[in-house]
């Protein structure tokens, strides 16, 4: 257990901390229960999410017992932090079917055998909640004037925030003192954006228990070149293998600016920190080493070493030419023959692979000279692939240096 604390902000994860001093104590003289939040508002987590599981994974490697609290409760309403307008109220089929996904996901980061991690569902004690109890008993604790101060609210008061928004930040707190009752917990971590409502929990801990709780918020990581981190031209990077594949998965990490590459190490694997220094340190060509450990690293823990390893194959397959019949993991599609016997335009082909969002991103890509086909620049946006194709088992587009897609002819 010693050095936790230390393991965490050497690697990058602590932003803010209610006491740090005080937590680091707390951490290295014994096991300490805590816990993060993660509300099933979607089909799968995504990059945003792995800076609070590597974080939840050191402290569980350090000898501390992680609650991962599935938010089956507070997704009927929605945490109003960081968004503009009023999140959309999900069926409860959906959250149930969300919630189950978050769970196998999760557990590729963390233990939940033989006690050593829980993972839990605040729909357990939220659902069946009885109002008038609830605000004699817990909503007594909350100042309005306090709520409001927070950054979350104020930002809402302009554009509205609902009654059923204002009630989310107690609904957390109490997780918090539930939490503390039944399972000993004394800290609550989560992302910058969740530092008021841990906040609140930790101090309904000291007033209804008079007990000294903490609170950790990790950064919002954003990349060197000023995208958002995680952020595909399909959207967000999800953990989910059908929302993205093991190989865009993969790709993803061995295309980061060469800027990101110690800090991403330092964040989203388990190499230690010297490697991580030494294999950061690394320059010009001799960074992609890093990048593809990096990658290699990252898909094994969130698909498994197989599916790592296919994609580390696939990706040299296409780029150096090594072990062509392993380019399965690729992403594919099937383009029938007669399709090709009529003729289809190349822009349709980039579109329909998704390596294109729209035939206006397609055409700049062309005009730009980043289309490829089969290995050739596409040099014009009239391009057309006939009957002279048809004959083929399959072609190989190519967008920029190393986004590619197969479509198998059948």
């Amino acid at each position: 257990m010693a050095g936790a604390f230390a393991t965490l902000k050497e690697r990058g994860f602590v932003s803010q901390c209610s006491d740090e001093e005080g937590l680091a104590r707390l951490l290295d003289s014994e096991a300490v229960t805590f816990y993060i939040g993660f509300d099933p508002t979607a089909s799968s987590l995504h990059v945003g999410h792995m800076v609070q599981l590597f974080a939840m994974a050191h402290l569980q490697r350090a000898g501390h017992r992680p609650i991962s609290l599935i938010g089956g409760g507070t997704s009927r309403i929605g945490d109003p932090s960081g968004k503009t307008e009023m999140r959309q109220i999900l069926p409860i089929e959906t959250i149930n079917q969300n919630a189950a996904r978050f769970r196998a996901q999760i557990s590729h980061f963390l233990d939940f055998s033989e006690g050593k991690g829980l993972m839990l569902n605040n729909a357990d004690w939220l659902a069946e909640l009885n109002y008038i109890e609830f605000l004699r008993d817990i909503g007594r604790h909350f100042s309005v004037n306090r709520m409001l101060s927070f950054e979350t609210y104020k930002m809402r008061l302009d554009t509205g925030l609902s009654f059923i928004e204002f009630n989310y930040q107690i609904l957390q707190a109490y997780d918090y003192l539930v939490l503390y009752q039944r399972q000993g917990c004394r800290l609550q971590m989560g992302g910058d954006d969740q530092w008021g409502n841990i906040v609140a929990g930790m101090d309904l801990v000291r007033r209804v228990e008079g007990a000294e709780c903490f609170a950790l918020t990790t950064p919002l990581v954003a990349r060197a070149d000023g995208q958002k981190m995680g952020k595909t031209e399909k959207g967000a990077l999800f953990l989910d293998p059908e929302l993205v594949s093991p190989y865009e998965f993969y790709q993803y990490w061995l295309n980061v600016p060469d800027a990101d590459v110690e800090k991403l190490l330092a964040l989203f694997t388990f190499l230690p920190i010297e490697e991580v220094r030494e294999l950061g340190r690394l320059e010009g060509r001799a960074i992609n080493t890093a990048k593809e450990r990096l990658a290699l690293e990252l898909t094994s823990i969130v698909h498994g070493s197989e599916e790592a390893e296919g994609a580390r194959t696939a990706s040299r397959s296409v780029f150096y030419g090594e072990g062509a019949a392993d380019k399965e993991s690729v992403p594919s599609a099937v383009l029938k023959r007669e399709e090709l016997e009529v003729g289809v335009g190349i822009l349709d082909l980039f579109v329909r692979a998704g390596l294109c969002s729209s035939k206006g991103e397609a055409r700049r890509l062309v005009s730009q000279g980043g289309a490829y086909l089969d290995g050739q620049s596409v040099d014009t946006i009239e391009f057309v692939l006939d009957h002279g194709y048809a004959d083929r088992e399959e072609i190989l587009l190519r967008a920029g240096k190393k986004r590619y897609f197969r479509y198998l002819i059948e």
